[in-house]
């Protein structure tokens, strides 16, 4: 049985209640710890090691990227994994979370249980100790970093559903990937199970995702990103397209064999 211990710094009260409520009742936390601003965090975490913080981006006396801050000096003091659970929309001080050593991002409003999940996730999954090498590699990123990374340079915000489906259907392509070939049979539905929605809402919430970056004018970006011209401005991937892309890049980034080649520009068979 695992064991974690958990501090969260939120200046809300309710949300601390709540959050503490749920991870108490675990039997995975063995301790659960409060603070109400980042100065009281950042004395706990010098106190006492910890496996996870869950932290505001907005509190008094230290916010979130000044305790980021901190524990880039002190990599010590810094949990395995580091959440930011937040109000915050603005991609740039989401962007500026990650480069000061976050490992995912969650957008408030967030239900507890979902936020108890995400972090098994993170810690099970490998991540955790990809964020222990970034203490000491400053060129060493999580996977959650480098989707997220992804989707700032083309324009997808952080705050609509698809930006939340999109990223879980990349990370479930980038460990298994086989799913490109059963999006509409197992992917749309490992997702929908995992969000409590379904398989044709992630399929619709994944299409606008893309939309709003194509929209934005963000070709550019995505034709960067990759290296050659992908698309032109007429043209938008489908959902498997553009997930098997991302997926495709951090693989290969990752020292393994590509995926098969998507069908590109006019080529619509692998679904929306």
């Amino acid at each position: 049985m695992s064991e974690y211990r958990v501090l969260l710094a939120d200046g809300n009260a309710g949300f601390r209640r709540a959050v503490s409520e749920y991870f108490r009742a675990d039997k995975d936390v063995i301790r659960f710890v409060e603070a109400s601003d980042g100065q009281e965090a950042l004395e706990k975490l010098r106190e006492e090691r910890f496996d996870v913080l869950i932290s505001e981006l907005v509190m008094p006396k230290l916010d979130g990227l000044d305790l980021l801050e901190a524990l880039m000096d002190e990599p010590s003091a810094k949990p395995d994994v580091v959440m930011i659970v937040s109000y915050m929309r603005n991609d740039g001080l989401l962007q500026r979370a990650f480069a000061k050593g976050a490992s995912y991002v969650m957008l408030k409003p967030v239900e507890p249980e979902y936020l108890f999940k995400r972090m098994l996730d993170l810690l099970n999954s490998g991540d955790a100790e990809a964020v222990r090498s970034a203490a000491f590699s400053p060129a060493a990123k999580t996977l959650d970093e480098k989707i997220t990374a992804v989707f700032l340079s083309v324009g997808i915000p952080a705050h609509i559903k698809g930006y939340h489906y999109l990223r879980e259907a990349i990370r479930m392509v980038f460990y298994k990937p086989e799913l490109i070939s059963h999006i509409t049979k197992e992917l749309y539905p490992g997702i929908a199970k995992r969000f409590g929605t379904s398989p044709s809402k992630v399929e619709r919430a994944i299409r606008h995702a893309i939309e709003v970056s194509w929209t934005r004018g963000k070709i550019e970006n995505v034709n960067r990103l990759f290296g050659f011209n992908v698309y032109g401005k007429n043209e938008k991937p489908t959902n498997g397209e553009f997930i098997a892309l991302v997926a495709d890049k951090l693989i290969i980034e990752d020292g393994r064999a590509a995926l098969t080649p998507a069908p590109v520009s006019g080529s619509r068979s692998m679904g929306m």
